[in-house]
């Protein structure tokens, strides 16, 4: 287990805010989203729940590179706080975040109101700070509980309707974990979508006594044909997840190695001196990339 390098440094650490840089503009209007004035109220009365992500500065000795939290760290910064609460990450390669995200996710917003109530916030002062009724607070204390972990962290990065997972835990936690998968191929993740796997799903898949809608007016052969092209369509876009998915290390990967080459003085020198237009080339496309790769915050 020694031999196992983590992700981040073991602890979460207060910094200065203003050792903290961002590598890219907020796009416009970003500070007057609604999802910019929630996080900002429940920061005001519950403080940072998630901390920051960030790595060690290796331009400018004590900063550090803000990985994940744009949107938390502005909002510490009307509220006039000195530091911020980070993790440190122990790699500074973008894809090890998720960067597609634009909202908290269904399960995200599961886990930050589980820790509001794990830090002594009552239902009520939760439920004001995010301009929901209580009802709703509850349901969403309670989004996980009968769902498989890896059905849960399948879905933990997608924007989910939260009914969905209602309809996940008719199902066994096996079928549960295949129906997650089959939602993120077809990248589809409605509570419809959700119905027709269901629908779909065998009797001895399903817990005792669910009872998916309209399966009635299928018929046995229908039904297995249904699940034949599910698996066919699963298997068919797995494939290409495992092609891009190899194709995208081997350019993480590169831009990691020519990174480092930049960072050789004694190349950087040779490069300037004799190769400048190829130097600023390469350059302004590592920095192109790694804006593209931190654009976006998960939140």
């Amino acid at each position: 287990m020694s031999n196992i390098k983590h992700g981040f440094e073991g602890k979460v650490v207060e910094i200065p805010i203003e050792r903290i840089v961002t590598s890219s503009q907020l796009t416009k209007g970003a500070l007057a989203t609604s999802k910019y004035k929630t996080i900002l109220s429940s920061i005001a009365e519950l403080g940072v729940i998630e901390p920051l992500a960030v790595y060690r500065s290796t331009r400018h000795l004590g900063d550090y590179d803000l990985l994940d939290g744009r949107l938390r760290l502005e909002a510490l910064k009307e509220l006039g706080r000195a530091t911020a609460p980070c993790m440190i990450s122990t790699d500074d390669e973008g894809f090890t975040f998720n960067r597609h995200i634009t909202r908290l996710s269904a399960v995200q917003e599961h886990k930050m109101i589980r820790a509001a109530l794990a830090k002594g916030a009552s239902e009520k002062r939760i439920a004001e700070v995010l301009r929901m009724d209580i009802r709703s607070i509850r349901e969403r204390a309670q989004l996980l509980d009968g769902i498989a972990p890896e059905a849960a962290s399948i879905l933990k990065n997608q924007q989910t309707a939260p009914k969905v997972f209602a309809v996940l835990k008719k199902m066994k936690p096996f079928r549960q974990i295949e129906a997650a998968e089959m939602m993120v191929v077809a990248n589809k993740f409605t509570a419809t979508y959700a119905e027709m796997i269901l629908v779909a799903t065998r009797s001895d898949a399903l817990v005792e006594g669910a009872k998916p809608k309209k399966k009635s007016e299928i018929s046995t052969e229908d039904l297995a044909k249904m699940e034949s092209e599910m698996e066919r369509l699963r298997q068919d876009c797995q494939a290409v997840q495992d092609e891009i998915g190899d194709t995208m290390l081997s350019l993480v990967v590169a831009k990691s190695f020519m990174a480092r080459l930049l960072r050789n003085d004694n190349i950087h020198g040779h490069l300037r001196r004799h190769h400048g237009d190829l130097l600023a080339s390469l350059v302004s496309t590592m920095d192109s990339i790694a804006a593209d790769n931190r654009i976006t915050e998960r939140e």
